[in-house]
Formats: C-alpha cells, structure tokens, sequence
C-alpha cells in the first residue's frame, strides 16, 4: 500500500458511482461520484494507456493483512395469523427481533441477535399456547444456554446442545402439567439469528424457507410419516402408518406433547420430540427468512411463497404486509387450516429503484460498491489539473 496518501474528493454532478483511484507511483488517492471518468486529452498516449479499471470482485488488496468482509444482517420482521376456515385458532408464535435487547443481562452472545418461534397446535389449542406463554425459560433460561462474544463451532455447537434440551425438556412439561390435555400437541420450529448465522431447529412439519437471491432453500424438512426417513424411523420404533397417519391417528412423526401417544412414560415412541438442525452463514445474497405452519405450505410451494414475499417486499418494503399477502394467497388457494407466518428481512435493499435517494438520504442503505482504478504519475496530474479548472469554473 502507498504510504501517506492525500485525499482529495470532487463531486462530479453527473456521474453517479463511486470509484477510488490509486496512483501507481504517487502518494494521491481521489474519491469521485462517477459511472464514467471523463478525461480531457492528455500529452502522452502512454498515460492514458496505464488507466487500469477493475471491480470490487477482483481489486488487489492493499491492506496488510487480507480478511473477508463478514455480513451483518439488519433485521426486521412482521408477522400475520388467521384462523382461517377452522373453528378453533390452534397456532401461536413469538417473533423477537432484538434478543439481547429482550433478555438484557441473561444473555450474552455475538451481535445482532434475534429469536422466532411458530407452534401449530392439534387436539386443543393448549399445548401451542403453553410453548408460547413458556417459551423464554425453556429455551434461555433452563437450558443453561451458553454466552460468547463470536459465533465460533464451539458456541453454535453448544447453542444446538441448548435448543435440543430444551425441546425436550419442554416435551416433558408438557406431561406434567396438568391444565394440558394429553391429547394436545403442537409442532415446534424456532430460529435463531447470532450475527451472521442462522440456526432452524425444527419438529413437525412447520417450515423455514430461505431467499437467497429469488431462489428458495428450504432450512427445515416437514416431519411427515410419509416420507422415507421418518417413515423408516417409526417402523424400527414399532409405529405403523396407515393412510398417512401415525398409528392411524396423526399426520405428524415429530411433536411436543400428545401423551395419549407416548404414554408409558420412558417407553420407546414412533412420536418423538427430537428436533432437527439445519444452519447456514448469512450473506449479502439472503434477502429474508419465511416461517410458516403447514397451512401454507399445504397449498404452495416454497419457491412460490418466496415469489409473494420478494414481489410484496419490492413494492412496499414492510415485512407485515408481505406475511399478511402470503396468509391471503394461501386462503385464496383453498387451505383448510389455521395459517401463521412470519417474515425476517436480512437487509434494507429490496424497494424499487424509485425509492432508493430517499432510503439513501435516512442512510437505511449501504453505500454504492467501490471500484478501483489506478493511475499512472502523468495522468493522475492530468486529472487533478482538470479537477482545479473546474473548481475554477465555479
């Protein structure tokens, strides 16, 4: 790197992206508003020549030590629910944006920090309702969760430790507690943000869909007696399937509660409440998380849910409509269940281009990207000359 670089910034009206020219053998760098660099004409050909653009991708790096630029996620997030066609609103769900903020000294983990949670309840509302009402000490304050200033392996591993005691522990409260009926039980999905990574833990067929650049990666698998893996499972645990239904009863393989199921206690069961893990490192290509209970996906696919979500994102930026159009697009396909849906947004950047100066001017966006050119000696003086005429001008 050049030492003891000058700066000298010029605003040129009618260009609009920002380029940082290095000079290649002159202690000077500029910092100009361009698209294009329009230059006067200069006395050596061999100047102009030396004139090097690159993008951000592929620029040198002029630091001492080379290290990737980590994403962090701002976070927002709306939420929308519906009984729907049913008699009896069964699901619940706890949306927290600002976890630290939440919990205050209880917590203490990498920055920013945010928890969801959807429960679809079945056979009453009571088991859904109670994860809910309870959901803040299972899952932070009995389950010992751990404290670090970064998310290294050796904190997300303990955090997968926490959340799977704590599905459990809640599955067995569930048990004990006698205002549930042991005929109520409720699928469980949460998700957890720290910093750059996001940790789905889910049971039951609830589901996380993922926008990473439009296209939808789905962050849970539904937990259905119908598909191979689980349907596997429950035969080794001496279940059976009967026209999609565990033991002929339930449309689920995983859930917390329904202890007429489960019952002798500590007895092997095909219904488990063992949750499954999937993470992912955020970038800046993840636009936003959905989190719905099956009367979505019941009736569209993720890629479909994904396309609402982005459309609605675009047009007006609010991550409550978009759950509220998605709940609407599920009535309007004829779902037949409760519906529940939240929507976690990762950045800022998805309205449209017409809204962009104002978004600028309230610095909800990131600057535009750097380019790099470098400059030879004769055509930086060049182009400093020509910058001190039309200051001159003014």
């Amino acid at each position: 790197m050049v030492a003891g670089a000058d700066l000298i910034h010029q605003n040129i009206p009618f260009l609009d992206v920002q380029y940082l020219c290095i000079s290649k053998s002159m202690d000077e760098i500029g910092d100009l508003s361009a698209t294009t660099v329009v230059m006067p004409p200069v006395s050596s050909a061999g100047a102009a020549s030396e004139l090097d653009l690159i993008t951000l991708d592929a620029a040198p790096d002029f630091s001492e030590e080379s290290a990737p630029i980590q994403f962090i996620p701002s976070i927002r997030s709306g939420s929308f629910a519906d009984i729907g066609p049913r008699r009896y609103m069964e699901d619940e769900h706890i949306r927290i944006d600002d976890l630290s903020g939440y919990l205050g000294s209880l917590l203490s983990c990498p920055a920013p920090s945010a928890f969801y949670g959807v429960f679809d309840g079945h056979g009453g509302p009571d088991a859904a309702a109670y994860m809910k009402r309870h959901a803040i000490r299972f899952f932070f304050e009995d389950a010992e969760f751990p404290r670090a200033s970064k998310a290294d392996s050796i904190f997300l591993e303990s955090v997968e430790n926490s959340v799977r005691k704590a599905f459990l522990q809640a599955d067995l409260a569930l048990a004990d507690d006698c205002t549930v009926s042991t005929s109520s039980g409720t699928t469980a999905l949460t998700a957890l943000v720290f910093g750059s990574i996001l940790l789905v833990a889910n049971a039951g067929d609830c589901r996380a869909v993922l926008c990473r650049k439009g296209e939808a990666l789905e962050m849970s698998q539904d937990h259905r007696p119908i598909y191979a893996v689980e349907c596997r499972r429950v035969e080794e645990a001496g279940g059976y399937i009967d026209d999609g239904y565990l033991n002929g009863v339930l449309s689920l393989s995983r859930a917390l509660g329904d202890w007429d199921m489960k019952l002798p206690r500590g007895s092997p069961s095909p219904l488990i409440a063992e949750p499954e893990f999937r993470q992912v490192v955020l970038t800046q290509d993840d636009e936003f998380l959905i989190i719905g209970c099956d009367g979505i996906w019941d009736v569209m696919s993720s890629q479909h849910a994904v396309s609402v979500v982005r459309r609605g994102l675009r047009r007006h930026d609010d991550p409550e409509r978009c759950a509220r159009e998605l709940v609407m697009e599920a009535l309007r396909l004829n779902t037949f269940d409760n519906l529940t849906v939240i929507v976690v947004c990762f950045t800022y950047e998805h309205r449209d281009s017409s809204s962009l100066p104002e978004q600028l001017r309230s610095h909800q966006l990131p600057p535009p990207r750097l380019r790099y050119c470098s400059l030879s000696t004769e055509a930086l003086c060049n182009l400093r000359s020509w910058l001190d005429k039309n200051d001159d001008r003014r």
